[in-house]
């Protein structure tokens, strides 16, 4: 199995650009990293990566191995799940890209639940909050309430992801309370990336766009909650992340009349690996988990 775990080794490295991140995600000490690739390097006889004090970049040999070594391992998964079939189990390795706020106060544990349920199954949680295309990037599950459309994969709807405009109560005290989307280019807003500037709402009329002014942008939700919190500006949060901020009194929903389009948080899989086994049901044991009612919401 040595070969296994220097493959593993490389496509943690390649994915993350460093042995010590690539430690971190397999769980083990940078050392351990550098000894697998080397070794796998000894047994391919090419180098691999280009080492460098600040980052490690794939060669040209590399870049010619990753996708072969990824679709070996999605082989060597679809063997052990065809052994599991047989004897009744679940089976294999499944590879999970989780957007970082939700995957920590929720999907993790969902995550961490069905594996102790499938003890035969192996997971690898990824957290993440970009575009992640899984086909090239070797997921076997990209969770996410924005997950763009790539070539030769499906999506599944898991749960409604509600959003709330919102603002803190000093921030409402010294610019003024919006009452209508159109009220937004007068105030200070915090932008969420990449979503960026132009912000969408519903009426009895139709949708209405409106240019906000960002005085704060970030790419983190966790970031924009405090900034929010602070009295910075009037920020479009995730329900599950302001509800608790507006039960503490920290945050006031504002335009009620005028809610965000709906969302939904959604699987999205490679098409050759919907019907896999132990896809399948963890596919159906989030959905069990987040409906009719998700954890946010009880």
């Amino acid at each position: 199995m040595d070969i296994l775990l220097n493959i593993k080794a490389f496509l943690a490295t390649a994915q993350t650009r460093s042995f010590s991140a690539a430690a971190r995600q397999l769980g083990v000490a940078p050392s351990v990293i550098t000894k697998r690739v080397s070794q796998l390097e000894w047994r391919v006889r090419s180098q691999l990566f280009v080492r460098t004090t600040r980052k490690v970049t794939l060669t040209e040999a590399g870049e010619k191995y990753l996708p072969k070594l990824r679709l070996l391992m999605i082989d060597f998964d679809d063997a052990l799940s065809g052994i599991a079939r047989v004897s009744g189990s679940l089976a294999g390795n499944i590879r999970v890209k989780v957007p970082t706020t939700i995957g920590l106060l929720y999907l993790g544990k969902m995550l961490i639940a069905f594996q102790q349920k499938n003890p035969h199954v192996s997971i690898e949680v990824v957290l993440m909050d970009r575009s992640v295309n899984p086909v090239a990037e070797g997921f076997d599950i990209v969770i996410g309430a924005l997950t763009a459309s790539y070539g030769n994969t499906v999506n599944e709807p898991l749960c409604a992801y509600p959003r709330l405009t919102c603002a803190s109560p000093a921030y409402l005290e010294r610019k003024g309370r919006p009452e209508h989307p159109n009220d937004l280019v007068n105030h200070d807003c915090l932008v969420m990336l990449p979503i960026g500037p132009i912000w969408s709402f519903e009426s009895s009329r139709g949708s209405i766009q409106v240019e906000v002014s960002s005085t704060f942008s970030t790419n983190d939700n966790q970031i924009l909650l405090t900034a929010a919190r602070e009295g910075m500006g009037v920020a479009i949060l995730a329900k599950y992340m302001a509800m608790p901020a507006i039960l503490a009194g920290e945050l006031v929903p504002v335009m009620d009349e005028f809610p965000l389009p709906d969302l939904w948080l959604k699987a999205m899989i490679p098409v050759n690996r919907i019907n896999e086994p132990r896809i399948r049901a963890l596919l159906d044991w989030l959905k069990l988990q987040l409906s009719p009612i998700p954890p946010w919401e009880r």
